[in-house]
């Protein structure tokens, strides 16, 4: 199944409303890279394990 990430679950300053869904990997990767060059976070194991507890299960649209 494929997970997804949304900045609004996170208060921000800049009320961002990001979206990220895909595969595991590729969200974690993609909303890191987010994380620190839009919020200004610092790369390192606590902003990857907040981000991989953030992770949802995809939900399915309907048909």
């Amino acid at each position: 199944m494929r997970k997804m990430i949304d900045c609004r679950d996170h208060p921000s300053e800049t009320g961002c409303s990001l979206v990220l869904i895909g595969e595991e990997d590729e969200v974690l990767r993609a909303a890191t890279a987010h994380a620190i060059s839009v919020h200004g976070h610092t790369d390192g194991p606590e902003l990857r394990e907040q981000l991989r507890k953030s992770l949802r299960n995809e939900m399915p649209q309907p048909a």
